[in-house]
């Protein structure tokens, strides 16, 4: 297993991309946490070849040490198991990142977050 770090771009003054590459389906690789407390709207999608039973999992945490499985609007599991959809993030946590929970490939996949900043109240 192996941390895949995220590089991060701002999109406009109020949105921001992250992206993880290189995350082995056959290693149970991770993406870094990333510190997104000033975000509220994010929404993921992961590129690549999957093989039968690869899974991404997007992970949360509050101390950047424990970490969760999340949920999406539906209060399913946020478990991506395939390339190309949009998976939308419910709960608000401090640190995300993608976690690949299961696989049997060896191609690597990209997982990248777009993220709305909040508005401050004024």
């Amino acid at each position: 297993m192996a941390t895949r770090t995220a590089t991060a771009s701002k999109l406009n003054n109020s949105a921001m991309k992250v992206v993880w590459t290189g995350l082995l389906q056959s290693s149970s690789d991770v993406g870094s946490g990333v510190e997104m407390s000033s975000h509220a709207d994010r929404s993921f999608h992961v590129t690549g070849t999957f093989g039968s039973g690869d899974t991404v999992d997007i992970e949360g945490s509050n101390d950047g040490t424990n970490w969760a499985l999340l949920k999406d609007p539906f209060g399913s599991d946020l478990q991506l198991t395939e390339a190309a959809p949009l998976a939308a993030l419910t709960e608000f946590v401090q640190y995300v990142r993608p976690k690949v929970s299961a696989g049997d490939g060896t191609t690597d996949l990209t997982v990248t977050m777009v993220a709305r900043m909040t508005r401050t109240p004024t």
